[in-house]
């Protein structure tokens, strides 16, 4: 969970901690035209880059964009293919467009993706920080993409390495492996030009050496291929309960608590999915509500005992709150085995 919150520079519109994206001030540009459309008027107040934002995976994601006139853009796989979605909001409500064979799911699904299905007001703040920074975001919703792989894919990717080595890694086979968005995503001018990430079978079929150039490990490697061999099997855990969906994942061996839980975090919107196993995510919960910057998973899950059931969203809104405590060890030592 903690590496997906690594900050970034102001200057460039990324994933900050507690999975916000940087939305630019909406300002005339050309519309794109011919893909389908809806508007959806959500039934509170909705920040796009709060609820969206989890699904980034570092300011270069190919899968990924925002734009000057304030869109944000999405390339997917869908259940009936590659679809494109860009999103703005203005007016009080929220203006989709898509193209692509997955158009029609991907409007069909946007008020869940959007934390329609979330209910924010079954959360109640139990501490000082937690209840200012829930009224400081009253927009914050949580994600329900009703897809798996797409998360679980990076989320195994980040296992055990740095933020930018997995992101460097998903960068790199979706942008080699994957299909160009379809529709007119923003092109090569604007950062590169978008990509859907790689089917299941194609997946399967990155040889050795590619995944070595990527910087990803046999380990990190062998779990994704076996999780693809599964996909149709694995996507079906969108609609189960999160705790069935997270034991359904981790029947695939390497595939644990840690992944399971930010997987479900984004694909089945579960406000309880608390990450354990984060190297940084006990000791920001235990400094910010205990002042115990040294607090383990078991610490940190009796800290957070008195929002279970929200204990997810708990955590997003410590993060959020920008409160975590001051390095004083050496950061994960980066080992990029594409060099050896």
């Amino acid at each position: 969970m903690a590496g997906r919150f690594e900050p970034r520079p102001a200057v460039t519109p990324t994933t900050v901690r507690g999975g916000e994206v940087v939305v630019p001030a909406p300002r005339a540009a050309a519309r794109p035209q011919g893909g389908r459309e809806r508007r959806y008027v959500p039934p509170g107040p909705l920040d796009l880059g709060l609820v969206l934002g989890p699904l980034r995976r570092g300011p270069g994601d190919p899968t990924f964009r925002t734009t000057p006139d304030g869109s944000l853009w999405r390339a997917t796989r869908t259940p009936d293919g590659p679809g494109t979605l860009r999103i703005g909001a203005r007016d009080g409500a929220v203006h989709a467009e898509a193209w692509g064979p997955g158009a029609e799911w991907l409007l069909e699904q946007l008020p869940a993706m959007l934390g329609e299905d979330d209910d924010p007001d079954a959360f109640e703040p139990r501490h000082r920080l937690v209840a200012a920074t829930h009224r400081r975001r009253p927009g914050l919703r949580l994600i329900r993409s009703g897809l798996v792989m797409e998360s679980l894919i990076p989320s195994v990717l980040e296992q055990k390495v740095t933020t930018d080595e997995a992101y460097r890694a998903w960068r790199l086979l979706v942008r080699k492996f994957g299909d160009p968005a379809p529709g007119p995503a923003p092109g090569p001018l604007e950062r590169g030009r978008m990509y859907v990430m790689p089917e299941p079978r194609t997946w399967a079929l990155i040889p050795s050496w590619e995944w070595h150039r990527a910087g990803v490990d046999n380990k990190r490697a062998s779990t994704i291929l076996r999780a693809v061999r599964v996909a149709r099997r694995l996507e079906e855990a969108a609609a189960m309960d999160p705790r069935a969906a997270m034991a359904r994942l981790e029947l695939i061996p390497g595939i644990g608590p840690w992944t399971s839980a930010e997987t479900v975090q984004r694909s089945n919107g579960a406000p309880d999915a608390v990450t354990v196993g984060d190297l940084h995510l006990p000791g920001i919960v235990g400094h910010a509500l205990a002042g115990d910057r040294d607090a383990d998973d078991a610490a940190m899950l009796e800290l957070l005992e008195p929002y279970a059931g929200q204990r997810h969203r708990a955590a997003r809104l410590i993060l959020l709150s920008g409160l975590t405590p001051a390095r004083r060890k050496p950061k994960m030592p980066r080992h990029d085995i594409a060099t050896l």
